[in-house]
């Protein structure tokens, strides 16, 4: 996460969980979740609130749950229940330990000469036939909004990334506009990545 990136969160770690908390991502865990055996051991990375490991934990999964901010980690680990690593994604080291991992609206930050490491690592720390569920703001390039530092993603971008990390293949591929209330015209590209090796 860029130094910019890192900022916005402490400052804003409150009204970030306040906003994203409750919101009902159950469309999006009814793609995921059929892909993963029962009991499945989850990795949610970049958890932010920890919104989306709480609801896999309800779920009777277990789940490992990581983000870069110590503010914001606070708050998931009472949301959660549980402890929150505080660690970037380019300093990942699992080694096939998890049967799915979601990175809801987190890769974003990710710069985008840094993607294809960072999705390289997320390969090796899933099981053989594992499952990616990653989501990025719909668009290309770089740039940076309100303080924050976004990678945007479309489909041809998402097929030169992937071109990059072998062991990744696309599932499916989709649109959907913002969940959040006054948001609704912002749109969101979701992609579901199986492992190959």
């Amino acid at each position: 996460m860029l130094d910019l990136t890192y900022e916005y969160y402490q400052q804003h770690a409150s009204i970030f969980f306040d906003d994203t908390v409750e919101v009902d991502m159950n469309a999006l865990y009814r793609r995921f979740l059929p892909r993963l055996p029962d009991q499945a051991h989850i990795l949610d990375a970049g958890c932010g609130s920890a919104r989306d490991a709480s609801a896999f934990a309800k779920l009777g999964h277990r789940v490992t749950a990581f983000d870069a901010s110590p503010a914001l980690i606070a708050l998931a680990e009472t949301h959660l229940g549980q402890p929150v690593q505080c660690l970037r994604f380019q300093d990942i080291t699992w080694q096939e330990q998890f049967d799915g991992i979601w990175a809801c609206a987190s890769l974003l930050h990710v710069p985008a000469a840094e993607l294809a490491d960072v999705m390289r690592r997320l390969c090796k720390a899933l099981k053989p036939d594992g499952v990616i569920y990653a989501s990025f703001k719909y668009g290309s390039g770089e740039r940076e909004h309100h303080g924050r530092h976004f990678t945007d993603l479309d489909e041809p971008g998402l097929a030169a990334l992937l071109r990059q990390v072998l062991d990744l293949k696309e599932v499916e591929t989709w649109t959907t506009s913002d969940l959040r209330p006054g948001r609704e015209a912002e749109r969101w590209l979701n992609t579901l990545l199986h492992k190959t090796e």
